[in-house]
């Protein structure tokens, strides 16, 4: 059966088609329509008659993920495989840019472009999943929502806090780990230290987590305040700040449970028996997952997320292995987060942090340890539809070790020849071979090459010679 393949390349409001055949031919030449009624129907009318033409042939056509705007036309392709012989895929547009930059292409066009994606299916057709379903997408979008907010939030908490330093710079002290809901409920009503000073104590302690005593405080700091601010227009700028932050925690929050009584998904309960996940951090964690058939092993999963080690060499030449951080970062601040938790609290997590602490380790070295090994159980769990249990990791690992003392070892000698003193190597690479040839004679004197003869043989000789 004959094989053509479709490449487009989405851009705001329109896109670029072509069709390419098993030797990454032409088969038609490059045309453009709007993303419009019109457009996706001119889009079938085309498809129609080019299947009409080569009647045995099947026409595979991928779209990159832009960020939403090829939505349209993903949608309207899957619903052509009713009536025509097309299976529709969603790619990652960073395979496809370095599979363009491996043929050299030096210019890049939308028409460019279209050819490109097209001749991705064709040299990587084992890679590419066909009709995708995403059933996470209108949670993807809620989840994309929620981390706007968040985002807005800590922007406003920052701009709150520069205003305070000048304004109300006592309440400060009361922020060093995260600024509280008090201190920005009692801003809305005495933004400055100046009315803050006028304040009665009473009035003050009808605001949650705040006592008596420390309205008195408050007021007692005000009144001997150092603040420089104590205008109209800062105070109307704190209220207004304050007003923002509350307004975007209650939608953040609001959202959150939203999500959490809509998304019912077996996965998600799954993820939760693990001593460190949440509603919020298993929904996220899913989200990025989608579906844990992608990953044929942990290995690949790791990679995409960028949480596997990775060998680094710095100009002096000392290496040293850290987190690679390639791929999305979203994933890495939820395993982040998931780590956190469960150094306190997971009997697998906490010892191995411990472990790698007392073994001199930085902190942060030690949390992407705990951090890779989080996800290698999030696999597992998923991969096997089975619930976090601790006696399942010791049982592997135990496993692990008795599987590594019955191995054999292996020569792992890449050399077949020894070091050349004539090679044109580096003065560094010369410096490292010296060192090893000198190693390899100590470690030949210790094994009894170079031994001295023993005394045993010497009483024999002096005897036979009497």
């Amino acid at each position: 059966m004959t094989s053509f393949y479709l490449g487009i390349d989405v851009s705001k409001g329109y896109a670029d088609f072509v069709i390419l055949n098993q030797l990454k031919q032409t088969a038609m030449e490059n045309f453009q329509l709007d993303d419009t009624f019109q457009g996706h129907s001119q889009l079938y009318e085309i498809l129609e008659r080019f299947s009409a033409k080569h009647q045995k042939a099947t026409l595979y056509a991928a779209v990159e993920s832009t960020g939403g705007f090829e939505n349209n036309w993903y949608q309207t392709l899957v619903g052509f495989q009713t009536s025509l012989p097309i299976q529709t895929a969603r790619l990652n547009p960073l395979g496809v840019m370095h599979n363009s930059k491996a043929d050299l292409k030096r210019n890049k066009t939308d028409k460019i472009s279209a050819q490109s994606v097209a001749e991705y299916l064709v040299s990587h057709s084992e890679k590419v999943q066909y009709q995708q379903e995403n059933s996470l997408a209108g949670l993807r979008k809620q989840w994309g929502f929620v981390q706007m907010l968040t985002k807005q939030s800590t922007q406003f908490l920052n701009q709150l806090h520069s205003l305070m330093y000048t304004a109300n710079p006592e309440l400060l002290s009361f922020c060093r780990d995260g600024m509280p809901d008090w201190v920005v409920k009692l801003l809305l009503k005495y933004p400055t230290a100046k009315r803050l000073a006028k304040a009665r104590a009473n009035t003050l302690a009808k605001i949650p987590y705040v006592t008596i005593e420390r309205a008195q405080t408050l007021i007692a700091g005000a009144k001997n305040s150092v603040a420089s601010s104590v205008d109209d227009v800062s105070a109307q700028l704190i209220t207004a700040t304050a007003t923002q932050i509350l307004r975007h925690k209650k939608t953040i929050a609001d959202q959150t449970d939203l999500m959490a009584a809509q998304c019912n998904m077996p996965e998600i309960r799954l993820l939760k028996t693990f001593i460190g996940i949440g509603d919020t951090l298993a929904i996220g964690l899913m989200i990025e997952i989608e579906n844990i058939v992608r990953f044929k092993t942990v290995k690949k999963l790791a990679s995409y997320w960028g949480v596997h080690p990775m060998y680094k060499i710095s100009g002096d030449g000392s290496g040293s292995f850290k987190m690679s951080k390639q791929g999305r970062v979203q994933p890495r601040r939820l395993l982040y987060l998931v780590a956190l938790t469960a150094i306190g609290h997971n009997p697998v997590i906490k010892p191995l942090y411990e472990y790698h602490v007392q073994q001199g380790r930085e902190k942060m070295d030690a949390i992407g340890i705990c951090m890779h090994k989080i996800l290698r159980i999030i696999y597992g769990m998923l991969k096997n539809n089975t619930a976090f249990d601790p006696k399942i990791d010791d049982r592997n690992r135990k496993r692990i070790v008795r599987s590594k003392k019955s191995r054999l070892k292996k020569d792992k000698n890449r050399r077949f020849q020894g070091y050349d003193t004539g090679a044109p190597v580096s003065r560094r690479q010369n410096k490292k071979r010296m060192e090893r040839e000198q190693s390899q004679s100590v470690n030949n004197t210790e094994c009894g090459i170079s031994a001295p003869v023993p005394m045993a043989s010497i009483i024999a000789d002096v005897l036979t010679k009497l």
